[in-house]
């Protein structure tokens, strides 16, 4: 099949665009009228970086494509909109694999209420997706940026980390576990409940929303791991942060694979990434709102794990004083 011929069935498979889009796929551009504020973010993904199509299959590689990108929205406080995808194929992935991974896109966009509105197909050395994303606001000032962090805020995640690096332990290192889990399935449990984390991470927008709302003044989401990515927002907000390593709250399973490993639970978890849980940092009078607004949407709790402080870097304290490795992944390290 060609590219204007398979192209022709993934237009053939897309549901009806969302409010803000006048033209979707089709054309030569999409045509939005978004209103208010915007913000995009873009995502590239290769097969044996950012994935493995040796363990996921197309449909978890497609939907994974896409909520990490839209993670980048959930970190500034922006309701989801639009998506664009540019599919690179490489030679054995078929027309089959295609019309799969697609429908792990669609799947991932109807969950988070996101218009696939636009993409190309090339051709390529081996699987690879480029996504743009396009979330909204309805002013600028309601999207939360990594430079605001003040002196006195404190630090804040949603959920449990290490999961997604305990996750990909256990697929390197026991390859039959893959076998034994089954995606979208609510029964899951141990080491399935970790493989989830890597294999279909999602994205905390309703979080990220709630967060922004409740007056977060600086935010980013754990992609490359907390240690790494609190960096950032130190660097970025031209502060310190200072944080208690027996505060991180740990994915259940954690302990058990990676002392397996040899490797230490608490550094997996802040050096591991691909948790895509959001660090924030809010005000001290309003961490209470902030915590019960996001409790309040099920399925996630708010953890304060340190502090703001006048200075820079980023300090993760032990309980005896010992100071752990602010690490984090290095796309090009």
């Amino acid at each position: 099949m060609g590219e204007f011929e398979l192209l022709a069935r993934i237009r053939a498979q897309l549901p009806q665009p969302g409010p803000r889009v006048r033209l979707g796929s089709g054309d030569d551009a999409a045509i939005t009228v978004p209103g208010g504020a915007t913000a995009t973010s873009v995502d590239g993904l290769i097969d044996g970086v950012h994935f493995q199509r040796r363990w996921s299959t197309p449909e978890q590689i497609g939907a994974k494509a896409l909520a990490t990108a839209l993670s980048d929205l959930a970190a500034m406080g922006a309701e989801a909109g639009e998506a664009y995808v540019v599919l690179g194929i490489p030679p054995d992935l078929d027309e089959d694999g295609c019309l799969e991974l697609l429908g792990g896109i669609l799947g991932m966009a109807q969950k988070a209420d996101t218009t696939l509105a636009g993409g190309d197909v090339v051709r390529a050395p081996a699987l690879t997706l480029a996504v743009t994303v396009v979330g909204h606001a309805q002013s600028a000032k309601e999207l939360v940026a990594r430079s605001g962090a003040q002196p006195g805020d404190t630090l804040v995640v949603t959920g449990e980390l290490g999961g997604a690096a305990a996750g990909l332990l256990l697929l390197e290192s026991r390859p039959e576990a893959r076998s034994s889990f089954q995606p979208h399935n609510s029964k899951n449990d141990g080491h399935a409940a970790l493989l989830a984390r890597q294999l279909e991470p999602q994205p905390r927008l309703k979080e990220g929303l709630a967060l922004a709302a409740a007056g977060a003044t600086a935010m980013i989401d754990l992609s490359d791991g907390l240690g790494g990515d609190a960096g950032h927002l130190a660097a970025a907000s031209g502060v310190g942060m200072r944080m208690e390593a027996n505060a991180v709250p740990l994915a259940a399973g954690l302990d058990e694979i990676a002392t397996a490993a040899g490797r230490d639970p608490i550094e997996l978890a802040i050096g591991g990434g691909e948790d895509y849980e959001l660090l924030a940092a809010i005000p001290a009078g309003k961490l209470d709102a902030a915590a019960a607004a996001v409790e309040a949407l099920g399925g996630t709790e708010l953890t304060q794990i340190g502090e703001v402080v006048a200075g820079e870097g980023v300090e993760i304290r032990q309980p005896d004083g010992v100071l752990l490795p602010a690490t984090g992944f290095d796309q090009l390290g």
